[in-house]
């Protein structure tokens, strides 16, 4: 069974690409196979696994305009475990064209249904910072939807217009998607940062992942040498974060298909 994670936030600049790629790689780490998908204009996923968008012959927007097969489209990466669905900008086109389409919030989970079959244990959805219709494709084809999150006041607000998205989603197409939010770039010695975190654990319990990504700058220069954290400094604190990180999500995961339907 493949777990499907959207990563997502309306809100930019709160390490969304940044867990997409950590966290992947910290899955992949543990021997699952896992599939990213980049479905960000700006392609900053592709980039960071070293490719180069404007030379990928089949993207994500091949696959969500023009239905091609996932399965032309995937790329090996230097990373054990873990292929990519590499981005480029011309998806801000699928913004345009799926909305005029019959049932066009299911366009995504249709086209990720192969990845079952190919036998991926999980797929991580890198969503654009908006909740267009990209991102609703993704948290349609999705079993979770990861909802990195500053401490930071504009970044927690942010977090409205998502459940929004996350009701909307499940009263249409996809009744069984969860969420959970990551606080991330987190300062402990910062109050502020502090007084958030514990407002959004009161706010939303279980929502919030015990996992905490605090500031490492080790984080910000990772994609820029083209490896995950856990390849670039594996001893680093974010390495680790995001190793106890994808712990807490698999045996979230394994709770989750143990229960009764």
């Amino acid at each position: 069974m493949t777990i499907i994670i959207a990563v997502s936030n309306e809100k930019g600049g709160v390490a969304k690409t940044t867990t997409t790629l950590s966290l992947g790689a910290a899955i992949a780490e543990l021997g699952h196979r896992t599939l990213l998908v980049d479905l960000d204009p700006q392609a900053n996923l592709t980039l960071a696994l070293g490719y180069e968008p404007a030379e990928a012959t089949k993207t994500s927007a091949n696959v969500l305009i023009e239905a091609t097969p996932i399965q032309s489209a995937i790329r090996k990466t230097e990373i054990e475990h873990i292929e990519l669905i590499p981005g480029s900008g011309r998806i801000e086109t699928a913004e345009q064209y799926l909305p005029i389409r019959s049932n066009y919030l299911t366009t995504l989970r249709a086209a990720l249904e192969p990845a079952r079959r190919i036998g991926y244990d999980y797929a991580l959805l890198d969503c654009p910072p908006s909740l267009g219709a990209i991102t609703l494709n993704a948290l349609a084809a999705a079993d979770l939807l990861l909802i990195p999150t500053q401490a930071e006041y504009f970044s927690a607000y942010a977090l409205r217009n998502m459940m929004s998205a996350v009701r909307r989603i499940r009263k249409d197409v996809n009744a069984s998607l969860a969420y959970r939010i990551l606080v991330t770039m987190m300062d402990r010695r910062n109050r502020t940062h502090r007084s958030i975190h514990e407002q959004l654990v009161a706010t939303f319990g279980e929502g919030v992942f015990g996992t905490v990504i605090e500031l490492d700058t080790k984080l910000r220069e990772s994609p820029i040498a083209g490896q995950p954290i856990t390849r670039y400094k594996p001893s680093s604190r974010g390495s680790l974060q995001y190793r106890v990180l994808a712990e807490e999500l698999i045996e979230y995961a394994k709770e989750t298909s143990q229960q009764p339907a």
